[in-house]
């Protein structure tokens, strides 16, 4: 027994990389390279754009967090090539993937006051990234070989099937991550460091911590959720802030943070107009959701989340000209948006414009790779090509992803022994 423990022990050891701690400088091992973390983050930005209704359709809106971010993120000591992006949920939440992948929410800039206040909440989400805390939790659950064949799906090869049945597990879990007093009191503190040598008012993370626990009386923001907020954690950040010279000079509140936050306000309606759409839908009012997706592209042309969800409407009335239109705005504004990329892949395949279809559906694929109704119509389409090697294999990934309740298992599971002969 005793040489069995050492030898596995030996192997834990070969398979872990040394490398050093950026925020402490010490010698630690990982189990989890850089690159392949990085790959990992980078697979499920799509998903977690999806979840959130997409990327708010504003470039000067984008291009102010990412450059307010890439500030802030020269003071950090891992050198990544930090992503960072603003999604249409109103929720009050910002969260950060493993390998620099950094969210905000439209509805926490709405919420917040002042440049510094968002400067503080970008610094906190970057200290998670530069402590590992998403890597570290991930090899922790995960064995390093689901890890590496996870990041390898992007390779669409056959031999990594079976691994995308956990893309959708790992992804749910990262995306709720709920983090301890010690992951918080780590990323408070450097985070308040990171800020501050980036030339903000530290305090702008306590003004922030105030706004929540204010929203907190009323309903708790999703900020709170993951990211727990007692009163000894207030107390920590003072602590650290009452060691720095806040007399020096720091910058001013921005005039384009005010800006990029009026821009915001005066969508808001219609954003909030799609969420109603939604609650609609959820009791099948399907004509009440179309008025209100109505009004709300009235109000913003290019709120690709309404576009979006309005299109699957036309589309389930058989208007598959109009739906496919929409469908195709809603990912020219966004091409990262999974969503309208299915449905115009869906509509394509309905107006009998297989080619299209193929390639809006891939492009689907890229980004979420485990829909099995993704699979099913690639497959649909390649066979109608008469291209049946390649109908054979999403037929085959679709029936494998499929949770048995999507409609078409019979058909695809016919056309597959119809194609294969057995």
């Amino acid at each position: 027994m005793r040489v069995l423990i050492t030898l596995i022990l030996a192997l834990l050891i070969t398979a872990c990389s040394k490398t050093y701690d950026p925020l402490t400088g010490k010698e630690v091992y990982t189990l989890l390279p850089t690159s392949e973390e990085v790959k990992i983050g980078k697979m499920y930005v799509p998903l977690a754009i999806e979840q959130n209704d997409g990327r708010y359709p504003d470039r000067e809106v984008q291009e102010y967090v990412s450059k307010l971010g890439r500030e802030i993120a020269k003071h950090t000591p891992r050198k990544l090539d930090y992503r960072f992006y603003v999604v249409n949920t109103g929720v009050v939440n910002a969260f950060a993937l493993p390998g620099g992948f950094i969210f905000v929410n439209r509805g926490l800039i709405l919420t917040l006051d002042e440049e510094d206040e968002l400067a503080g909440v970008l610094a906190h989400e970057l200290a998670h990234v530069n402590a590992r805390h998403h890597a570290r939790f991930l090899e922790k659950i995960y064995g390093m070989n689901i890890l590496l064949s996870v990041a390898s799906i992007f390779a669409y090869q056959s031999r990594y099937g079976d691994v995308l049945m956990q893309f959708g597990k790992i992804g749910a879990q990262l995306l709720s991550l709920k983090w301890s007093r010690e992951h918080e009191t780590e990323a408070d503190r450097f985070g308040v460091k990171f800020a501050y040598e980036a030339g903000y008012d530290p305090r702008g993370l306590l003004k922030t911590f105030e706004i929540f626990k204010k929203l907190d009386r009323v309903k708790q923001p999703e900020w709170l959720l993951t990211h727990p907020l007692p009163d000894t954690r207030i107390k920590n950040v003072k602590k650290l802030i009452s060691h720095l010279d806040i007399n020096r000079p720091l910058k001013e509140d921005s005039q384009q943070f005010h800006r990029i936050k009026e821009k915001l306000q005066k969508t808001k309606q219609s954003f909030d107009l799609y969420y109603k759409a939604i609650e609609k839908l959820k009791k099948n009012k399907k004509i009440a959701a179309l008025n209100l997706l109505n009004k709300a592209i009235k109000l913003y042309p290019n709120n690709n989340a309404a576009l979006s969800m309005k299109a699957f409407l036309l589309l389930d009335e058989e208007q598959f000209k109009e739906g496919t239109e929409l469908a195709v705005k809603a990912c020219k504004l966004d091409n990262m948006f999974f969503r309208p990329h299915f449905f115009a892949g869906y509509g394509y395949f309905k107006l009998k414009n297989y080619s299209e279809s193929i390639r809006y559906l891939e492009r689907a694929r890229e980004l979420i790779p485990d829909f099995p109704d993704v699979y099913y119509f690639l497959g649909r389409d390649y066979e109608e090509l008469d291209r049946i090697p390649e109908a054979v294999k999403n037929y085959r990934k679709a029936l494998q992803l499929t949770d048995g309740k999507r409609g078409w298992e019979k058909d695809a599971q016919r056309r597959l022994q119809k194609l294969t002969g057995y």
